[in-house]
């Protein structure tokens, strides 16, 4: 999410590790900060979980010429995504997904 839209949701099945963690930027970040933003620069936000802040995470950014906003340290006050996910878990408060295509469904539809 941006101050220029919102990109595509990403469903995971494992847990995020650094190595997913890149995939994910690879081939969801990316694509969607060329159509929001396309020749334009742009700084990245992201907190400072471990697949975040790995060695190899910020070496992909640095490969990829993409600057990071610095981040300090037990602030997720700051992280505007936790107030996304607040509306999201607003709407959904009654909503009764069966299984995870309709919870996926659900989500996509806030």
């Amino acid at each position: 999410m941006s101050s220029a839209g919102v990109g595509p949701l990403c469903f995971l099945r494992s847990k995020v590790n650094a190595a997913v963690y890149q995939e994910v930027l690879e081939h969801f970040m990316l694509p969607a900060a060329d159509q929001l933003y396309g020749d334009a620069d742009f700084i990245f936000q992201q907190d400072l979980a471990p697949a975040h802040s790995a060695k190899p995470t910020s070496t992909w950014f640095k490969d990829h010429g993409i600057p990071l906003l610095n981040w300090p340290a037990n602030s997720p006050d700051l992280n505007p995504i936790e107030n996304l996910w607040g509306i999201v878990k607003r709407k959904m408060r009654y909503a009764r997904p069966n299984n995870a295509e309709e919870l996926k469904a659900t989500i996509r539809a806030t």
